[in-house]
């Protein structure tokens, strides 16, 4: 028997440009984030004049195209200057300010980390950058635990702008009081894409991706309507990717509806980021909710400290905000009864897409 046979009805795989489905994938054009963009860079503009830039508080849900427009404008500005240093860090994996410093010594192409502490690191891309000017763009700012590294950058590095990227609105309101006061951030709200909006990001990514013609219109706009729903447009890719799949699977050269709804099953066990991709503390807390799933979320933390954790209650609580915007975990606030308003946490999405 042959495992391996052609893909496709002309033996030819559906995708053209698979990697344009990937969730970092960065498209050359971010559609509908104009207004948003101009402010970002009109807080960077002032670098170039070697002064001080602004500094910008991003925030909105996820799937809403805040990395994907401000990668965007890093990349310009790698374009348009080597007088401006960016840098670009990825907070989820990169949790500790050693971890965020090697970072930034691998942008500056700087080696010799080997055996150097925490201080030495920032005292090696202080100097660098303060030669010229930097773009500090700390993406998922709210799973860093030790902010006093932020302080260290307002004080110290001279010409800059820091850019924070969140889906928590009230992460900026629980800083420190004398690092809110100094960071001085613009709020630039990313808000979700509307049905036009929806249609036209997944439009460019249908037309990048496969070839003219492989779609069925009312299987596309499943998927439209599926990602409206959830409010995610990287929902909306893992659909177009997975139908896509089912299709090939059944040796067609269509993409149907029959294929959306085979993929919109799977989306049902569907996680933005993969469990092997937490880092080790945030998944032990996704065990012990696995363990205690659909109890309140003091009794969770009790059942986390038993387990040996260490965390104070409030980070606790920002940790699993995180497993919950990832899709890791559900929960629901319970509002009133004999202990007053509460959250339930429960393992898995509670909500599923079929119910959109």
């Amino acid at each position: 028997m042959a495992f391996f046979g052609s893909t496709g009805s002309s033996g030819e795989s559906l995708f053209r440009n698979p990697i344009g489905l990937d969730y970092d994938y960065q498209p050359k054009v971010v559609k509908y984030r104009e207004a948003e963009m101009k402010q970002v860079a009109a807080a960077i503009r002032p670098l170039f004049q070697k002064r001080s830039g602004r500094n910008v508080f991003v925030y909105g849900p996820s799937g809403v195209g805040k990395t994907v427009a401000v990668r965007n404008l890093l990349q310009e500005l790698e374009q348009e200057t080597d007088d401006i240093v960016p840098f670009y860090i990825n907070c989820w994996k990169n949790d500790t300010t050693f971890k965020m410093l090697l970072e930034m010594c691998n942008a500056i192409n700087y080696r010799f980390t080997q055996n150097k502490r925490t201080e030495e690191l920032f005292e090696v891309v202080k100097k660098e950058v303060n030669k010229k000017a930097a773009v500090f763009v700390l993406d998922e700012v709210d799973k860093i635990d030790d902010i006093d590294f932020l302080y260290n950058m307002i004080e110290e590095v001279f010409n800059k702008s820091i850019i924070l990227i969140t889906n928590r609105k009230d992460w900026l309101a629980e800083l420190d009081s004398r690092i809110k006061s100094r960071l001085t951030a613009e709020i630039l709200e990313f808000r979700p894409y509307n049905l036009t909006e929806t249609r036209g990001v997944l439009q460019q990514r249908m037309e990048f991706v496969f070839a003219p013609g492989v779609w069925e219109d009312a299987a596309f706009e499943a998927v439209v309507q599926k990602a409206l729903g959830m409010q995610d447009i990287r929902s909306g890719l893992y659909l177009m990717k997975e139908a896509a799949n089912v299709a090939e699977e059944r040796n067609s050269g269509k993409i149907t509806t029959a294929d959306v709804a085979a993929a919109t099953k799977k989306l049902e066990e569907f996680s933005i980021k993969k469990t092997e991709e937490l880092e080790d503390e945030t998944r032990f807390i996704l065990n012990i909710v696995r363990k205690n799933s659909g109890k309140k979320i003091g009794e969770v933390y009790n059942a986390y400290k038993e387990a040996g954790g260490e965390m104070v209650y409030k980070t606790f609580q920002r940790r699993i905000a995180k497993l919950e915007d990832d899709r890791f975990i559900a929960t629901e606030k319970i509002v009133g009864g004999n202990e007053g308003s509460t959250t339930v946490i429960k393992f898995g999405q509670e909500k599923k897409l079929t119910e959109f």
